[in-house]
């Protein structure tokens, strides 16, 4: 078995990612590979939390949504990511993974509250921990949610998950000749505006030397290509 390059790890999934090929919602055979990769990580030793954007549910309320206040509209999208981690502990639970839902608002009910010290205790235990509903306030992404809960819960790196794999000179699908950076550093990464995450969440990473890499979750076997350090994605280093 080879040896992971990371302990801890933060992985960012967005909403998107599990609507597989549909217009939005959740696509069973999709949440149900994705969380297979995770186990796969999870097998190494590797300890796994999780934050999950809101995007494949809110899209079906977006028509709604225009003119809306936006902090109302944002509460709306943290309420759809703590949908979103639900469908993925239930998933979890069909593989035999061991999950905690925390959500940054208070639905008792529903999920536990985010605190700090369970979270990292979950993960010794081996657990994976789902953070929902971002960082709980509106105006931040779930991007900046993903570096907060990174630098919280001490990951030695933030994984985002999407559909291309890695980060671009170029949008590849529109010039063939764009070069996929193996490595970038933070100031690149945002002289260039590169699109890696949104500037709040880069800024944090940066100033807390948190590394990002950048892959697509819907190439077989990438997430443990990029645990085990291999050449995958983009990593983007301090």
């Amino acid at each position: 078995m080879s040896t992971p390059a990371y302990k801890r790890i933060l992985l960012k999934l967005s909403g998107e990612a599990l609507m597989g090929d549909d217009s939005y919602g959740i696509n069973r055979a999709t949440i149900s590979r994705i969380v297979e990769e995770v186990k796969e990580v999870v097998d190494l030793g590797v300890e796994v939390a999780v934050v999950i954007g809101g995007g494949n549910i809110f899209r079906g309320v977006a028509p709604a949504a225009e003119g809306m206040d936006r902090a109302t509209a944002d509460y709306m999208g943290m309420l759809a990511t703590v949908m979103n981690a639900l469908a993925l502990q239930d998933a979890m639970r069909h593989v035999g993974l061991v999950s905690r839902v925390q959500s940054a608002l208070n639905i008792e009910q529903v999920a536990e509250p985010y605190i700090r010290g369970k979270a990292i205790r979950y993960l010794e235990e081996g657990r994976v921990v789902i953070f929902g509903a971002g960082t709980g306030n509106p105006f931040f992404t779930t991007d900046t949610a993903a570096a907060l809960r990174g630098m919280e819960i001490n990951a030695d790196i933030v994984l985002k998950a999407t559909k291309v794999d890695g980060v671009y000179t170029d949008d590849p699908k529109r010039n063939p000749e764009a070069m996929r950076y193996k490595t970038l550093t933070f100031d690149e990464a945002i002289i260039k505006n590169l699109k890696v995450m949104d500037a709040t969440a880069l800024t944090l990473c940066r100033d807390q030397k948190l590394p990002i890499s950048v892959f697509s979750i819907f190439r077989q076997g990438a997430l443990k290509r990029v645990v085990l350090g291999e050449d995958e994605g983009t990593r983007v280093l301090p």
